[in-house]
């Protein structure tokens, strides 16, 4: 009796869904062509003159804006973290949406200051802060958040000097990290802030230094597209606040929450649903009218303001198949975009989402992987990925390239041409 091999269909495990990217919609495609700032990507590179660029779209940037004011509590400032992206074009334009920039070098805060930042609502965070970089900061009248003890007894040296009390607020390294977070920036030992265990001599050390202490920072990680951690992480901190509040040399005028927004970078991502935390806010601005009626409430973004509103560009000036696969090279590569690469920060390399600009709708696709011009196996902007079919000339576009991008990059490397940015 012949035996039936044939696989019983109703036995067989479902045929397994591979995670794909989240949909992106800031960028249309018309007549097969990604449209940046309503103009066509082909053309878009012509005005600019050269490949590889960076692009970001003025209105994309407005959009992100109004979602967030929308979402969040009218009362909640928001401030730019410009280190995502400190292109001037953007800084200036970003300076007349949002509340406040954030500075993280003397570099960047002479490109807000020049950009029409209003001194009041400019912050300088970072753990290595050079004493020019602090007679910088109190000449401009930009408040200074202290990372160290050390920056507390320059920082009263410098006013004394200048004739100018520092503005102040501590940057405190919590007791707890932000959950689910791409990168945790609080919690355990860290260079950043100061020991909540150590605050209370701080404070104490800044009312005799005679300091304009006006609050703190609390900033425990980026990239989170959980709401609940980020609702979690912003009650912890509210109630670290008020705590330290007892010892603080005055009232609290002054409490950044941090950001820790994140935006869907690879397959099977989710975008950040905002509705909690705008009611989280309410809360918490709710209790903070009886228990810090002097203090304004600020939200540091960066990443989230500006990473989807930017795109890579570069093209392709070699097709090439290695054992049966296809290899487009491009003149472009981690030397301008590090972190596509998978070389800033991803433990297992994950794939951007990218597409061939001048022929988004094409079809059918072709698995390939997009490689740069460099001469290390590191230069990789998409893996084994299902693209459009594409030739020489063609133009390779990577989405979510607003922020950490150009300026994070090691342009340098291996002395290729360095890439140019615009905003459009």
């Amino acid at each position: 009796m012949a035996v039936d091999h044939t696989p019983d269909r109703m036995t067989q495990p479902p045929a397994r869904t591979l995670p794909v990217h989240a949909p992106l919609e800031q960028f249309p495609v018309h007549a097969g062509e990604l449209r940046v700032g309503g103009q066509p990507l082909s053309l878009l590179a012509e005005r600019v003159g050269q490949t590889p660029f960076y692009a970001y779209d003025r209105q994309a940037l407005r959009n992100r804006v109004a979602s967030l004011r929308k979402a969040l509590p009218p009362a909640i400032k928001l401030h730019y973290a410009m280190k995502a992206n400190p292109m001037p074009a953007v800084v200036g334009f970003m300076a007349g949406l949002v509340d406040g920039i954030d500075v993280a070098s003397g570099g960047e805060l002479k490109v807000a200051l020049d950009a029409g930042a209003d001194p009041q609502e400019v912050s300088f965070a970072g753990p290595g802060k050079r004493v020019p970089e602090l007679r910088q900061a109190v000449a401009s009248r930009v408040l200074v958040n202290v990372e160290s003890p050390r920056e507390v007894v320059e920082l009263q040296r410098i006013s004394q000097e200048l004739g100018l009390p520092a503005r102040v607020a501590v940057r405190v390294n919590p007791d707890f990290e932000l959950k689910g977070s791409g990168m945790k920036m609080g919690g355990g030992p860290k260079q950043f802030g100061v020991d909540v265990e150590q605050m209370p001599q701080l404070l104490a050390d800044i009312g005799r230094a005679g300091l304009d202490f006006e609050g703190f920072h609390l900033f425990a990680g980026s990239q989170n597209l959980r709401p609940e951690s980020i609702c979690e992480a912003q009650q912890k901190s509210y109630e670290l606040a008020l705590r330290l509040a007892a010892d603080a040399p005055a009232p609290i005028r002054f409490l950044n929450l941090g950001g820790g927004f994140g935006v869907p970078y690879f397959p099977g991502e989710q975008r950040l649903d905002l509705a909690p935390i705008g009611e989280n806010l309410a809360q918490l601005l709710a209790r903070a009218g009886t228990e810090m009626p002097q203090a304004s409430f600020v939200i540091e973004l960066g990443r989230y303001l500006v990473a989807e509103a930017g795109i890579y560009v570069t093209r392709i000036v070699d097709r090439k198949v290695s054992r049966g696969h296809v290899f487009l090279v491009t003149d472009g590569g981690l030397n301008h975009h590090l972190s596509a690469s998978g070389n800033f920060g991803q433990v297992v390399r994950k794939n951007y989402p990218v597409t061939i600009g001048n022929r988004a709708d094409a079809g059918p696709a072709e698995t390939v992987s997009v490689v740069g011009p460099l001469c290390t196996p590191l230069d990789l902007l998409a893996d084994r990925m299902a693209l459009p079919p594409a030739q020489v000339g063609d133009l390779v576009v990577v989405y979510q390239s607003g922020a950490y991008g150009a300026s994070a990059s090691p342009q340098a490397f291996l002395g290729h041409a360095p890439c140019t940015e615009v905003l459009v």
